[in-house]
C-alpha cells in the first residue's frame, strides 16, 4: 500500500467551494435555476449574469486558463444560495476528507463571492451550517476556516470582509487569506485590511506568485505580513525571493496538479522539489480538488513518486508545524503521525520516514 494512501493528511490550502462535487454543483444549479457558466462583466472585478457556451453537465468544471478557472469558481459559488447548500457542501467535503485520512484542515471560504451572487444570503447562518458539519467529525478530524478577502472586490471590499471575519471567530474563523485575480489586484492594495485583521487577532495568509511574478510574493511577505504563501511558484524566478522565504521560514502551500493545469508549474521539474532544495518549508495540498479533478491523496502520491516517502513524511510534518493549531494540538498530531507511520512500517517492507 502506498504511503500517500495511509499517511494522515493536513489541508492548509483547500478552498471549500472548490471541493463541491461536480454532480452536486449541477444539482444545486438546477435547484436554484442558475447557469453553470459565466462571462466576465464589463467592469473590472465584476461578473455578468450571462451564460457562455453550454457546459457539459457530466463535467461541469472545464476551463482553459486561470481566468476561466476564476469564472468556474464563481459559477459554483452562485449555485450555493442558502445555508442548507453550505451544509451539504461541508458534509460532502468531510466525507471525502475522512476517506483520505485527513486529520486537520484550515479551509478557505469566500463570503464576498457568496453575497455577490446571493445578496440575501444570511452569511452567519451559512457559516454556522458549515461549522456544524465540520465540528460533527471531532475528534477524528478538526477543521478551521480562513476567510478569503477576494482581490476582485478591491481594497474597500477587502476591508469589509476582514471586519466580517473578525466577527466570526466563534464559528472557527482563525484567519484571512487573499485570493482572486492576482495580476489586476496586487498585494500592496490590501495592506490596510491585513493590518486590521492582524490587530483583531486573526492569522494572515496570501495567494502570491500564482498568476503574477516574484515581486507579488515579496510584497505579500513585506507589505501584508503573510504568515504563509499560497503557491509562490513565481518566486523561483528570483533567487532573492526564495532566500526571503527560506530565511524568514515562511511556509509555502504547493498544489502540484493545480499549478500544472493553470500553467504556472515550474518548467524544469517540480516546484516543491526546487523549494525544498533551497531550504524552504514546503507543504502540499489540492487547492480546489473537485475543479482540478484531484485530491489531497493524489497530490501526496505525486510527492511520493517524485521525491520519495521520506520527503512526503517531512512535508506532512511541515504542514502540522505550519498550521495555526494550538501547540498542544500540533504535538498531538505529530504523535498521531508517528504512531501511524509505525503501523505502516510494521505492515510494509519498505522504510518510511525518520
Amino acid at each position: 500500500m502506498a504511503l500517500a494512501h495511509a499517511i494522515p493528511k493536513v489541508h492548509l490550502h483547500c478552498h471549500l467551494e472548490g471541493s463541491l462535487r461536480g454532480a452536486t454543483f449541477v444539482e444545486l444549479a438546477d435547484k436554484h435555476g442558475v447557469s453553470l457558466r459565466y462571462h466576465p462583466g464589463r467592469e473590472p472585478g465584476t461578473f455578468a449574469d450571462e451564460p457562455s457556451e453550454p457546459a457539459d453537465r457530466a463535467d461541469p468544471y472545464r476551463f482553459r486558463d486561470f481566468q476561466e478557472f476564476l469564472l468556474a469558481f464563481a459559477a459554483a459559488s452562485r449555485a450555493l444560495a442558502e445555508p442548507d447548500d453550505y451544509a451539504r457542501l461541508a458534509r460532502e467535503f468531510v466525507e471525502d476528507a475522512l476517506a483520505q485520512n485527513v486529520i486537520y484542515g484550515e479551509l478557505f471560504v469566500s463570503p464576498s463571492v457568496w453575497t455577490f451572487f446571493n445578496g440575501s444570503l444570511d452569511v452567519r447562518a451559512a457559516f454556522a451550517a458549515i461549522v456544524a458539519e465540520l465540528r460533527a467529525v471531532r475528534p477524528r478530524a478538526e477543521f478551521k476556516l480562513i476567510v478569503d478577502l477576494t482581490r476582485n472586490f478591491g481594497d474597500v471590499g477587502a476591508m469589509r470582509t476582514a471586519k466580517l471575519a473578525a466577527t466570526l471567530t466563534d464559528l472557527d474563523v482563525i484567519g484571512i487569506g487573499l485570493g482572486g485575480d492576482e495580476v489586476r489586484f496586487p498585494p500592496r492594495s490590501f495592506a490596510q485590511a491585513f493590518a486590521y485583521a492582524r490587530a483583531a487577532g486573526l492569522h494572515t495568509v496570501a495567494h502570491a506568485g500564482e498568476a503574477a511574478g516574484p515581486e507579488s510574493v515579496r510584497d505579500a511577505v513585506e507589505h501584508l505580513g503573510a504568515e504563509r504563501i499560497g503557491h509562490g511558484i513565481a518566486a523561483l524566478r528570483d533567487p532573492s525571493v526564495v532566500e526571503l522565504l527560506a530565511g524568514n521560514r515562511i511556509p509555502l502551500e504547493i498544489c502540484p496538479t493545480s499549478n500544472e493545469i493553470t500553467g504556472i508549474a515550474a518548467p524544469n521539474g517540480h516546484a516543491f522539489a526546487e523549494f525544498d532544495r533551497a531550504g524552504c518549508i514546503v507543504t502540499i495540498d489540492a487547492d480546489d480538488p473537485a475543479m482540478f479533478r484531484t485530491s489531497i491523496e493524489a497530490e501526496y502520491a505525486i510527492v511520493e513518486r517524485v521525491a520519495g516517502a521520506d520527503t512526503l513524511v517531512r512535508f506532512v510534518r511541515n504542514a502540522i508545524d505550519a498550521s495555526f493549531a494550538e501547540p498542544q494540538h500540533k504535538q498531538a498530531m505529530q504523535a498521531h503521525l508517528a504512531t501511524e507511520l509505525d503501523a505502516v512500517r510494521r505492515s510494509e517492507t519498505h522504510h518510511v520516514g525518520p
